[in-house]
């Protein structure tokens, strides 16, 4: 049979608004039944009437006429062209209009052709629109088919293809024989390159800086994402206040699109103070100052502190930006600590000086070489003693997450080698590792899984030349609730801890969000920190707990109990991120 077929014109629909005075009548109801029942045609309807607003009887009578257009149109865009639509007008208060709609047969689609033509036909990354609703015979829905176009233009834009156009977009219709043919062709032309990058001439840093900022290659085909990673590099950068980059595609005959980059420079000094608290180490005071930019180079100096009632530090470092400034750095770092250890069972006196060469490897892990020698003085119990190292190490780690101040579900891997050889600025040979790793995942939701597990272990020749910085303790908010912090220790003749050759705690825990931000925990908490390699039995905690999750990170209050010897209820207060 030959198919004859008409252009559905879109139409342009006036709002029309009362004006109400003392004597207004109430807002007229509208009604709208549907058969055979269809939900999403009903609701279609009824968003395209919307509200009727103040209306007595008879205007609602002239509206009828109006009312029954809008909801034939309705019913169209989602392809029922043969509907019958009666309506009826009920004098009740308020007044009601109520429309009968039969909806009849659905168009469905015949013929649908949608291709792409030009440069983006050979890139795979320009994805064809393909669903189950743009295949022959599915319900014709004039939604999809506009999203369809939709998908290609704003896939166009981003790649950089400025000159394309639809050679042919056409929908037609057939009501009669409920069909309809689908075509849309579209010619992308030629794709366009990033073209120059101009920065800022006024801000105060070099321009080879700021061109190592930059995350993709000098005239690489345009990709709109690029612009917003290079605005997020130079934004998260810590040197700029604001960033504005304009991209002009018609700037340049020669296909490209240069950038100009306008730069609002920070305050080069700033000032910080927080407070935190944990059972662990109490209340805790913080300060840091920074000069964040010191010259044309992007090298920046500064002091951090931290006091607490069992420790109190302070650090000075200065940083060199590396071939990534973002990920990339040399720093010179030098720091006291003053440490109570396990509730002055011990005691540490400690200077560090040295360099840190950090860099991210292209797998995302992050890796730090050192070579930091330290000088301590220290009482271990009854004992006391100096240590002085040179100790080159290298760390790894990786974060994997979904949010950094709530993640959902990811993982936290870190590993840590120092070593000393005495007679090289040592007095002491010793091998010291770490391990740490966390994983959190959610299940339907509001179940959450939380798992850690802590390795630790030295390597040495004698271990009374171990300072306690490098020994190992459990127990805490952080490692086995249910018992103090650093409590669970090797200790001396006179029942002193001291610190053990090796550590291992492991910890499980499920979370249960019952209310938006509020969650219920229940814990097992494993560990302890030893001499020997038999493994002694390890501490066990208990527990359960109350999370809440506030605008700076999750807070954490939990009861706990020691199962084991030097255990008992222990209330544990934290706060931060879970990975």
């Amino acid at each position: 049979m030959k198919k004859s077929f008409s252009v559905l014109l879109a139409s342009t629909f006036l709002a029309t608004s009362a004006w109400a005075d003392e004597s207004s009548p109430p807002d007229a109801a509208l009604k709208v039944t549907v058969s055979p029942s269809k939900r999403a045609l009903r609701e279609n309807i009824e968003g395209y009437i919307g509200d009727l607003g103040p209306r007595d009887v008879q205007a609602l009578e002239r509206y009828r006429g109006t009312a029954e257009r809008l909801a034939r149109q309705a019913a169209q865009a989602l392809g029922y062209y043969q509907t019958n639509i009666i309506s009826e007008v009920t004098p009740t208060d308020p007044p009601l209009l109520t429309l009968y709609v039969h909806r009849g047969e659905p168009v469905l689609l015949d013929d649908v052709v949608i291709k792409v033509e030009g440069e983006a036909a050979l890139q795979e990354s320009f994805k064809i629109p393909q669903s189950d609703e743009l295949a022959s015979g599915a319900q014709l829905n004039h939604g999809t088919y506009e999203s369809a176009k939709s998908a290609i233009q704003s896939q166009a834009s981003r790649y950089g293809y400025f000159q394309g156009k639809f050679v042919e977009h056409t929908l037609l219709i057939d009501p009669d024989l409920g069909i309809a043919d689908i075509a849309l062709i579209y010619d992308s032309g030629p794709r366009y390159r990033f073209g120059d990058i101009t920065f800022d001439t006024t801000t105060p840093l070099d321009d080879a800086l700021l061109r190592r900022m930059v995350p993709f290659e000098p005239y690489s085909e345009y990709d709109a994402e690029h612009i917003a990673e290079l605005y997020n590099a130079l934004q998260s950068s810590g040197y700029f206040r604001s960033v504005r980059i304009d991209a002009e595609p018609g700037a340049s005959a020669d296909q490209t699109v240069p950038l100009y980059v306008d730069l609002d420079m920070r305050l080069p000094r700033s000032l910080n103070f927080g407070v935190g608290m944990s059972t662990d180490v109490g209340p805790r005071l913080r300060a840091a100052w920074t000069k964040h930019w010191a010259n044309r180079y992007g090298h920046s100096y500064g002091y951090e502190a931290e006091l607490s009632a069992p420790r109190q530090n302070v650090g000075l470092f200065y940083d060199m930006p590396g071939k990534k400034p973002l990920t990339d750095k040399l720093r010179y770092a030098a720091g006291y600590q003053y440490a109570e250890i396990a509730d002055t069972d011990s005691l540490s006196r400690l200077l560090t000086v040295g360099p840190e060469w950090h860099y991210r490897l292209p797998n995302k892990w992050q890796r730090v070489l050192s070579l930091k020698w330290q000088h301590e003085s220290y009482r271990l119990g009854d004992d006391t003693g100096t240590s002085t190292l040179l100790l080159p190490g290298v760390s790894y780690s990786i974060l994997e997450t979904d949010n950094k101040l709530d993640p959902s579900e990811g993982y936290r891997l870190a590993f840590e080698v120092r070593g000393a050889k005495s007679g090289v600025l040592s007095d002491a040979d010793i091998i010291h590792s770490s391990v740490t790793a966390k994983g959190l995942k959610t299940f339907k939701e509001e179940h959450r899984v939380l798992a850690r597990l802590q390795v630790g272990a030295n390597i040495s020749k004698g271990y009374s030349n171990v300072p306690p910085s490098l020994r190992f303790f459990a127990g805490g908010d952080q490692s086995v609730r249910g018992y103090d912090y650093q409590a669970l220790s090797p200790r001396n003749n006179r029942d002193e801890r001291i610190g053990g050759r090796y550590m291992l705690a492991g910890s499980l825990e499920y979370q249960y969000e019952f209310k938006e931000k509020w969650r219920a925990a229940a814990f097992i908490d494993k560990g302890g920190a030893f001499n020997g390699l038999n493994l002694p039995a390890l501490k066990t905690g208990v527990g359960v707990g109350l999370r809440w999750v506030s605008p700076i990170g999750p807070l954490r209050v939990d009861l706990a109990n020691g199962l084991d010897e030097d255990g008992g209820f222990r209330v544990h207060f934290s706060m931060g991120p879970e990975l």
